[in-house]
């Protein structure tokens, strides 16, 4: 059977960025509550003129820059903080992005797993017609009320992927473990551009779905724990891959490592747990595309990938979740810069606290006419709302 997994990835995200040092101190919280508490160091802010469709159209420019556009017939854009009701945000992306009208393209939502989703489905198209490509963005802002909990987890990020058989990058395999579990333990009402969370309810939610979706995985024949070298997980929060790390070290009775810091001391068998959470560490709660900034982050930081499996652990509120695996490729050091993202979370510009409240506070989902200002250097903007519809410019 043909090989069809991820060709070429690329990461995006906003304008700006708040250290979480500073949001503790005016807090009057100790800075060590969400440095070490959450292991978390800052979360990207969105400009005003920046948007889910913006990033998700930076983070897919670079591949088609890349590989070209030749074979993509498909287009599925993977968000649960879209911009309207009804017209896919792929739609507009697809247009900043000069893609053809040959390009079936739809929004594709369940919580953070929506991203897996997606490439799921984009390996069923692929199948079907292996001279095909699918573009998967998944793209997020994750907006909570401010002084609220939740408020430190936020953060903005978009991966766009390729799919493609005989993959450059990740082979993903046929066997995967599922669990689904109808639960009210994170959900965005429709009139609300900020998500309510039930933050004890959520954990337990997410680590009794990755034990469920690993007794799947077993139970159709997958990999044992012991074939799989590196594990990667949907990150919220970096301290959240640690208790993952550590429900699973229970449920397969494997003594894999639960350091996450650098100076940790290891406890088993390293399975990439910090290196595949510092780009998440950077840029806070991206939902969709958190567990595909943790592939970014492995993939650009672990020399000895090549011929390696990969777990992956999906998980999105409400709850769907999956474990699936895949097989890094010869020469995947040689299909992106790896030195790309942290170039681009360098070059985010620091707000104060205050700035920070102001972005917070600006209209977000509104269907009343405005016009943004320009702020971004990107090569894409929100221009603002006209009609009661949202216009976008390509720079």
């Amino acid at each position: 059977m043909t090989a069809i997994g991820i060709h070429d990835l690329e990461l995006a995200t906003g304008h700006h960025v708040l250290e979480l040092t500073d949001l503790a101190e005016s807090q009057g919280v100790v800075p060590g509550k969400y440095i070490l508490g959450l292991g978390q160091s800052q979360f990207s802010v969105l400009s005003e003129d920046e948007d889910i469709v913006t990033m998700g159209a930076a983070a897919a420019l670079p591949l088609l820059e890349r590989n070209g556009i030749e074979g993509i017939r498909t287009l599925l854009f993977a968000t649960e903080s879209g911009v309207d009701q009804s017209k896919a945000a792929g739609v507009a992306a697809l247009r900043l992005l000069g893609l053809p009208s040959g390009v079936r393209t739809v929004e594709m939502k369940q919580a953070c797993y929506g991203g897996t989703a997606a490439l799921q489905a984009a390996i069923g198209i692929v199948a079907r017609a292996p001279e095909e490509k699918v573009l998967v963005i998944a793209s997020d802002n994750a907006r909570y009320l401010l002084d609220s909990p939740g408020e430190p987890t936020q953060g903005a990020g978009a991966v766009a992927m390729l799919v493609s058989a005989d993959p450059a990058l990740l082979e993903i395999e046929p066997i995967n473990g599922i669990s689904t579990t109808d639960v009210d333990d994170f959900w965005r009402p429709n009139d609300s551009t900020t998500a309510v969370v039930d933050g004890h309810l959520s954990v337990g939610a997410y680590l009794d779905a990755l034990s469920d979706a690993w007794k799947d995985l077993e139970g159709r024949g997958g990999p044992a724990i012991g074939d799989i070298d590196r594990i990667l997980y949907h990150q919220p929060y970096t301290k959240m891959a640690k208790k993952a790390q550590q429900r699973l070290r229970e449920v397969t009775g494997e003594e894999i490592s639960t350091a996450l810091n650098p100076g940790d001391e290891v406890d088993g068998r390293d399975t990439g747990l910090e290196t595949g959470s510092r780009y998440n560490r950077r840029l806070g709660n991206s939902y969709t595309a958190s567990l595909y900034a943790g592939l970014a982050s492995l993939l650009d930081h672990d020399d000895e990938l090549a011929g390696k499996r990969i777990g992956l652990f999906s998980y999105g509120s409400g709850c769907v979740s999956e474990f699936f695996t895949g097989i890094v490729q010869e020469g995947y050091r040689e299909v992106r810069a790896a030195s790309h993202v942290e170039d681009v979370l360098d070059a985010r510009v620091p707000v104060t606290v205050a700035e920070y409240r102001d972005l917070h506070n600006a209209p977000h989902g509104t269907s009343t006419d405005q016009v943004t200002p320009a702020v971004t250097t990107g090569p894409f903007r929100f221009a603002g709302v006209a009609d009661q519809a949202r216009r976008y410019e390509v720079r």
